[in-house]
């Protein structure tokens, strides 16, 4: 008999396997930029942090980089492999956490993550580890989502603590939305600046909104499976009504706060 001894949160990420590749799609924008923001070369080390499906370290590889990419969700390490196959050069797959990173020090010549690293329930580790794998002069490129209380994606996660019974994070990702504290945070070893971005996400209708989330973003997910039956309706309506504020004529077009950081290894 095998035994699952995967944490609830690696479960939770994991459980939409190839199907979170529909939420990468919504954030191929920024995604792009931010591989842009590392610009790896070809032959380059790269390391990326919550691969979830693999979007950016495939991005990377296209630029001809040996890429790594980690995630804690073993459902997103199976899909991010199915999904590059194909890709040359392929990129490698593991399961690990950013707070735990099992490689050598000076591996990478540079590091990614898009959405990925912020939510790490000890941020300090994960930059001490970040900045430990990563040679001396070696790059950084990070997408976060703003500190912007008032914006699509803080109501977005109000909404999903309304309706799950499941505790708040340990650390807040939306520090990582703040200039002042990536400052403080990486200062000693990355040089960082960070530039203000907003991915938009366009789709044709509330009820699109709601089978992509539903079934390809985990904490969703998670939050409907675990209400009752007679509850299910009501989260759904919630959910779509949330979304109706975007609504155009032609459909949904959502703008979210975001952050591109980049930096050089000191």
């Amino acid at each position: 008999m095998t035994t699952d001894t995967q944490s609830p949160e690696a479960r939770m990420w994991g459980q939409p396997g190839t199907a979170y590749d529909g939420i990468s799609f919504g954030l191929a924008d920024t995604i792009a930029h931010t591989v842009q923001a590392l610009w790896p070369r070809a032959g380059a080390r790269i390391l990326d942090i919550g691969t979830g499906t693999g979007w950016a370290a495939r991005l990377a590889a296209w630029r001809g980089a040996r890429v790594t990419g980690i995630d804690i969700a073993p459902g997103m390490i199976a899909a991010a492999k199915s999904l590059s196959e194909g890709i040359t050069p392929r990129p490698h797959f593991q399961e690990a956490a950013a707070e735990a990173l099992p490689f050598e020090d000076a591996s990478f010549d540079g590091v990614i993550s898009t959405y990925g690293i912020i939510f790490s329930a000890a941020p300090q580790k994960a930059i001490a580890e970040l900045a430990r794998v990563t040679r001396p002069g070696g790059r950084l490129a990070l997408a976060t989502w703003a500190d912007a209380p008032e914006g699509y994606i803080a109501g977005f996660f109000g909404l999903l603590g309304e309706w799950s019974d499941a505790p708040p994070p340990p650390a807040s990702p939306f520090d990582w939305g703040r200039p002042d504290w990536l400052q403080q945070a990486f200062g000693g070893t990355f040089r960082i600046e960070a530039r203000a971005q907003e991915t938009t996400l366009y789709a044709p209708d509330v009820e699109t909104v709601w089978h992509e989330y539903v079934t390809g973003f985990g904490p969703v997910a998670a939050t409907h499976a675990a209400l009752p039956d007679a509850r299910k309706p009501a989260f759904r309506a919630a959910f779509e009504a949330f979304h109706r504020a975007y609504e155009t004529e032609l459909g949904l077009a959502i703008p979210r706060p975001a952050l591109v950081i980049r930096g050089v290894r000191t």
